[in-house]
């Protein structure tokens, strides 16, 4: 059997997700990477000279290089806003696509690229690599078990000491191009949320803010480093938020969300984030009716621990009546990127199991969106549109076998 060829759109930064496919000895390689920068492209021919001594074809336009090189799937990893153009135009030519999340940055976008895949009978898989972590997955395991009974209620709490570094020095700052933090950094917890639950929102309201990076000194618009894509350069010591400077000349995105989601089974949710504090974790509480469960620490190095508390005592107890500890996997993301890359590829060759679904991840943009859309609307209360009744029972991971 030969090979699989594999392509990239979006070298550089996330682009390098797509190194977990490249495995020649095992059936799968890279042959192919197209980015619009000329740093980004020798970056990447660089990397796979020195980490695999070969020299991918590289390109300008992705568009010529889904014309030509015979592909059997793409990674897609580019920004947000240019999610739905690339994606569509691979599924409209019957090449496989790997999306990274958010899957786009409207309802409607997102809704276009399920209907490619759909019209194409082109296989799709959506970078939700949270549902691939050690302690997702270990959470998940504790609620299958029955130990804390019926979910009743989730929280996640979103500390993120990077925020200002990652998304207000570059083009994440600007709605047009991200629309709100509530996608790039909150659909994952939204479809993490959703999937504990095992269901998803269907009514949203949110209240936030623009509190601190809007006032703090910025690049003009005519500086280079905008044209060239390399916008900043992360450090610890970039904080406190309000002493730094050096950000994206357009600053429209909230650096303070919370939004309140009900699910379709009933259940009650919240997600908050913060973009200025100064540790980084994602703290999850889900309250059950026999118990509650809560996680300490997540992917990092660190590894997490999980408590469960089951047994009523009436005070503060830190460590609950069960303790699980977990440490993170090898790889990326506390192992998460090279095992969905893997079912990515699985899938291609009609080997499914596939964790994460267009449709999920389709659920959390709504969700973000519509929580957006709340906050800036004085925090009206938004109804989650449904997928029509072929997108929501389609199997994108088994398109190519569907008539």
């Amino acid at each position: 059997m030969r090979n699989l060829r594999i392509g990239i759109i979006g070298c550089a930064g996330r682009g390098e997700l797509a190194d977990f496919a490249h495995h020649p000895e095992n059936g799968s390689e890279i042959v192919a990477g197209a980015d619009i920068y000329p740093e980004a492209r020798n970056t990447f021919l660089t990397r796979y000279q020195d980490k695999f001594k070969f020299q991918p074809t590289v390109y300008v336009d992705y568009r010529e290089m889904i014309e030509k090189e015979q592909l059997d799937g793409v990674i897609i990893t580019t920004p947000d806003f240019l999610h739905e153009e690339h994606a569509v135009y691979a599924l409209n030519h019957k090449i496989a696509v790997y999306l990274e999340k958010p899957i786009a940055i409207s309802i409607e976008g997102a809704d276009r690229i399920l209907e490619a895949a759909y019209r194409n009978r082109t296989k799709l898989v959506i970078g939700h690599n949270m549902r691939y972590m050690s302690f997702t997955r270990k959470m998940k395991e504790i609620i299958a078990s029955g130990t804390i009974g019926d979910v009743k209620a989730i929280w996640c709490r979103h500390f993120i000491s990077y925020g200002g570094d990652a998304y207000f020095r570059d083009w994440h700052a600007a709605r047009k191009y991200s629309n709100s933090l509530l996608l790039q950094k909150g659909a994952h917890d939204i479809d993490i949320i959703h999937w504990l639950a095992g269901a998803r929102t269907t009514r949203v309201n949110g209240m936030g803010s623009l509190s601190v990076y809007d006032k703090l000194p910025r690049r003009a618009q005519g500086d280079e480093r905008l044209k060239s894509g390399v916008m900043s350069v992360w450090s610890e010591e970039h904080f406190p938020a309000i002493e730094q400077k050096d950000f994206y000349p357009e600053i429209e995105v909230e650096d303070i969300n919370m939004i309140s989601m009900r699910l379709a089974n009933g259940v009650m949710a919240s997600y908050e984030q913060c973009h200025f504090t100064p540790d980084t974790c994602r703290n999850y509480t889900v309250i059950g009716t026999k118990g509650r469960l809560e996680n300490y620490g997540d992917y990092s190095l660190a590894g997490s621990n999980i408590q469960v508390w089951t047994k009523r005592k009436d005070a503060f107890r830190l460590e609950g009546d069960i303790t699980y500890r977990v440490a993170p996997g090898d790889g990326n993301h506390g192992g998460a990127d090279p095992l969905i890359i893997q079912s990515f590829l699985d899938a291609i060759r009609g080997q499914y199991n596939v964790w994460s679904t267009p449709q999920a991840a389709r659920y959390s943009v709504a969700t973000g969106c519509l929580g957006a859309d709340s906050i800036r609307q004085g925090g009206a209360c938004y109804t989650v549109p449904a997928l029509p009744d072929y997108l929501e029972n389609f199997d994108f991971a088994r398109a190519e076998e569907k008539k």
